[in-house]
């Protein structure tokens, strides 16, 4: 559900170098608080690299972004936050990977409370009622004190979900978050995911699981070569999409869009 008032994000022109090439080419976006807007497009297409100059992951090479009421101009070095004020930027976004990336010598409980406990001098005791809440929105209560080695993958990214929740960022960041996973573990870590968008929180969500941006987005962004494509309400990009290469990039994914909504 989108809510009134001014934008969560706001990205204008936003472009990314490499060198000679330019994976993100002149992006524009809005979020509105309480919005799902999911990110699709064929692998290498500079969907990822997108999301990273959102908590400048990345430092783009032009444009503006807007997150809260802070605006950043890349065209000007004074703009960039650095240092403390770049991890007070970053805290407001949280940010889930491809790759789970927990501390393997803490257990899910610590890795939860790790945030709130090292950036935000949350006193333990408050960081450990944080940490024990998150793991049950997940469903995760019964395994708080085991090590990542014993958790299955998709165990460990919601562990990972729940350590960028703990936080309490303004808006999520997934990239990707189920492609590392077995395709069994792929639909637990979905059903948290809606959990969340159902709770209206601000999501920026990179996937090609396409029954699921079917069933959360209210924007669907197409992105190809680094450029946005086509972009739009959920149901028109998905099932009547007017770009070509749109058309094109879901006809592999026909069967799975075409799945009602729950």
């Amino acid at each position: 559900m989108t809510s009134s008032g001014a934008p969560m994000v706001k990205v204008d022109g936003l472009r990314k170098s490499y060198g000679t090439v330019e994976a993100v080419r002149g992006v524009s976006l809005e979020v509105e608080r309480g919005e799902v807007v999911v990110v699709i497009g064929p692998s290498g297409c500079g969907k990822s690299t997108f999301l990273r100059c959102i908590n400048l992951l990345e430092e783009p090479s032009a444009g503006t972004l807007q997150v809260g009421d802070r605006r950043i101009d890349f065209s000007s070095r004074k703009s960039m936050p650095h240092g403390r004020d770049l991890a007070r930027f970053r805290a407001r976004i949280g940010m889930v990977f491809q790759q789970f990336d927990l501390f393997p010598h803490m257990t899910a409980l610590q890795n939860v409370m790790s945030g709130p406990v090292i950036v935000k001098k949350m006193a333990r005791s408050e960081a450990e009622g944080v940490a024990r809440d998150l793991l049950a929105k997940v469903g995760l209560a019964a395994l708080a004190d085991r090590f990542p080695r014993n958790l299955s993958g998709g165990q460990q990214q919601r562990v990972a979900i729940a350590r960028a929740m703990a936080m309490a960022p303004e808006i999520m960041l997934f990239d990707e978050v189920t492609s590392a996973l077995d395709p069994e573990l792929v639909g637990e870590v979905l059903d948290v995911m809606k959990q969340l968008a159902s709770e209206g929180t601000t999501m920026i969500v990179v996937t090609h699981e396409m029954a699921f941006a079917h069933a959360v987005a209210d924007q669907i962004v197409v992105m190809d070569a680094g450029q946005v494509v086509e972009h739009g309400a959920a149901e028109e990009v998905l099932l009547r999409p007017r770009n070509p290469r749109t058309a094109s990039f879901l006809s592999r994914f026909h069967s799975t869009i075409g799945e009602r909504k729950n």
